[in-house]
């Protein structure tokens, strides 16, 4: 091997920041604070490209010079010799996961998504990929994950090769991986799936009065108690409730302002509050702590809820069978399609939904908070039913 510009002793001396030329392709890198490492210059596929060869002394001239020869013979035989590096440093299937969920996971505000979007991997995935490097997996790798629950547990498996392409895809983007084996490339070894969705529990609308009173008398906490009941009148999501704070409510305006990074869309939501909805903010008030949440939970000062304590009340009182906490949602949204003669758009926005498409949005620009307001209330007025209109549970838990 020919001899460079650049010797031994002169790398050593060398403090003047820049690139210095070794000749050939390699350079010594310095720089302003006076740390040095070595570049390799190269073309590939008529791109510049830098190739890190290692920080100087832990990587000497001569071995520098010999990774910068193999680099050359690489290009000139018609590989990268970048892309074999990022393969050979390929993560395992389980790392990338967790690269993949820490690159999305200020984009995916539910906490709750984001535990079940890994809990799955962790169920389903991981005993067969996870310690897998991503380059090494192959289409029968994705598809002995899959096959066993296509046909079985549809949403499931839907959601899990939605969940290996996302991470496969970051690798791809990455250069560990060239093609996405969760991809096309699997589609004529699974059976097509039905259009099927799964939807929430609810009750029958009628059923719900007297839900909130099986509720209310159960052995709950206050705090869990009040925050179903809260969930309820308002129509909200679970965890828009869990996470309310008091500085979010204007009690003179009567109104729950949601900010946007706490709504599942991202956009802010107003929610007019009932004569209901009001008492029970006023009962709440006892919960109070320096956390400002409004219904703290009462096993762990300070902090929220947890999203499986309402779930766990339901269960409790034998209603889990029938309803979820969000299927209530669709027992109001029912009751003011079959009961009231609310718009569309009123109804829709009560539940905090986008109406029409992005041209009649740029136009009606409304939030019709007070015809909103009139049937929140109404809703209100139809829990407190007294007059024994009101279907009974009784024979109906499970």
């Amino acid at each position: 091997m020919t001899d460079g510009k650049l010797t031994a002793a002169g790398v050593k001396a060398l403090s003047k920041p820049g690139m210095h030329s070794d000749g050939r392709t390699l350079y010594l890198n310095v720089t302003r604070g006076g740390s040095k490492s070595w570049i390799q210059r190269v073309a590939i596929n008529g791109r510049r490209r830098d190739i890190g060869l290692g920080p100087y002394p832990a990587v000497g001239l001569a071995q520098a010079r010999r990774r910068a020869a193999d680099n050359r013979a690489a290009v000139a035989d018609g590989r990268d010799p970048l892309a074999e590096k990022r393969k050979a440093a390929a993560p395992t299937f389980r790392e990338a996961a967790a690269r993949t969920l820490e690159a999305h996971r200020p984009r995916w505000r539910s906490d709750h998504y984001t535990r079940n979007w890994m809990r799955s991997l962790e169920k389903y995935a991981f005993a067969r990929l996870g310690d897998t490097p991503v380059d090494q997996l192959g289409r029968e790798d994705i598809l002995g994950v899959l096959a066993p629950i296509w046909g079985v547990r549809i949403e499931t498996a839907r959601k899990l090769r939605q969940r290996i392409r996302t991470v496969l895809r970051w690798a791809q983007a990455h250069g560990y991986v060239e093609h996405n084996v969760a991809g096309d490339l699997i589609d004529g070894a699974l059976p097509s799936m039905p259009a099927v969705r799964e939807h929430f529990r609810a009750l029958p609308y009628p059923d719900v009065p007297e839900a909130l009173r099986v509720v209310e008398a159960s052995g709950a906490s206050l705090a869990v108690r009040l925050c179903f009941r809260f969930v309820v009148l308002t129509a909200a999501r679970g965890g828009e409730a869990r996470g309310a704070t008091w500085d979010e409510v204007d009690l003179d305006a009567r109104e729950w302002r949601i900010p946007g990074s706490r709504m599942k869309g991202g956009v802010g939501h107003r929610q007019p509050l009932s004569d209901a909805a009001l008492a029970v903010l006023e009962e709440a008030r006892t919960l109070r702590d320096e956390s400002d949440l409004i219904f703290p939970s009462p096993s762990r000062p300070g902090r929220p809820l947890s999203d499986m304590a309402m779930t766990k009340l339901l269960r409790d009182v034998g209603l889990s069978s029938r309803a979820t906490v969000h299927g209530f949602r669709s027992s109001f949204r029912t009751w003011a399609s079959e009961c009231t003669d609310a718009p569309h758009a009123v109804m829709e926005l009560c539940l905090a939904y986008r109406v029409g498409d992005a041209a009649e949005r740029a136009y009606a620009r409304s939030d019709l908070l007070e015809k909103r307001r009139a049937l929140m209330q109404q809703w209100a007025d139809y829990m407190s039913a007294e007059d024994g209109q009101v279907a009974s549970l009784v024979g109906h838990r499970g």
